[in-house]
């Protein structure tokens, strides 16, 4: 195991960890590299995380970080962040920009408030989502999250004339839990993948149009029922064409809008946001929430949707 102690001391301030959890991480630090036994039972977790399949390595990892009397959520956070030491070097040998490494990281503090919120714990509980930012395939291009996908569907998707059929290339996009989510910011995100050197060759065939896409509990078409008229929410949307969408018998992002109240009977609900009060009010009268699946083509300046031939949101 390295000393990584001086770089965890860097990646927490230039993520913005809440100071209170910089103390919890540099326990669990302190406590792995005190003794041979610990920093070779962390040596080993490692090891698998570096093997074809890193899944197994959590089950030893939260056993580790019980032994050492640290939540598992801990330890399920801590190992990506020792591991940014060996992805920032990756970053270095690829040429790619310091600054996309450290707003691709900065996930990992969203992933720490979000496990604050709902559990009380300094970590994550979410933390098997991470290996897309390791794996150099997901990068966090200002506001929102962008990687590589496939197109799945059986039937081409036409808008204006232009295609993309099962097999084609389309840029995926993930919304962190790190602020507000404007238009402005959307579209700085969109045009900043648009022009990612990475990315260059995902443009929907013979065209300049990059093909972007989501599946998201955001992209839920009943949403224009009932969110408020100015919701960030609805402006997503606005910039999709949403082909798939379904109802869910549970609300399984509950969690994502009501954080440690997630398990709360909807009259119990709190209602200090105009998104709370939505979402509460909807779930009280036992209406269902669900997912959608959306697309748009993108030239790097407007939008392309069904019903118009390119206006910017």
């Amino acid at each position: 195991m390295k000393d990584l102690t001086e770089f965890l001391e860097l990646f927490m301030e230039k993520t913005g960890f809440p100071e209170d959890s910089r103390d919890t991480f540099r326990a669990y630090n302190r406590a792995l590299l005190a003794g041979e036994a610990s920093r070779a039972a962390f040596d080993s977790v490692v090891e698998l995380y570096e093997s074809d399949d890193p899944t197994p390595f959590f089950p030893p990892l939260d056993e580790l970080s019980e032994s050492l009397g640290f939540h598992k959520y801990t330890g399920d956070l801590f190992i990506f962040m020792y591991q940014a030491w060996f992805l920032r070097e990756a970053y270095k040998e690829k040429g790619l920009p310091e600054q996309i490494y450290w707003d691709s990281m900065t996930d990992l503090r969203a992933k720490l408030i979000e496990c604050r919120d709902v559990y009380g714990v300094n970590g994550s509980f979410v933390a098997s989502w991470f290996h897309g930012f390791f794996e150099l395939t997901r990068f966090a291009l200002g506001r929102l999250q962008f990687e590589w996908t496939e197109y799945s569907r059986e039937e081409p998707y036409t808008c204006c004339g232009h295609s993309v059929s099962k097999g084609d290339t389309l840029i995926n996009m993930h919304i962190p839990s790190l602020g507000p989510l404007t238009v402005d910011l959307m579209m700085d995100a969109f045009k900043r993948a648009y022009n990612f050197p990475l990315f260059a060759d995902v443009r929907v065939p013979g065209t300049d149009w990059m093909p972007f896409c989501c599946g998201s509990w955001l992209l839920y078409p009943p949403h224009y029922d009932f969110l408020p008229a100015k919701s960030n929410i609805l402006k997503f949307m606005d910039c999709f064409d949403i082909v798939e969408w379904s109802d869910s018998e549970e609300f399984s992002d509950k969690w994502r809008v009501f954080g440690k109240y997630k398990d709360a009977e909807p009259a119990d609900l709190p209602r200090d946001t105009s998104l709370r009060r939505a979402f509460a009010e909807r779930l009280e009268s036992g209406q269902k929430t669900g997912h959608g699946w959306g697309i748009f083509f993108f030239d790097g300046e407007k939008i392309i949707r069904p019903d118009d031939a390119g206006a910017s949101v």
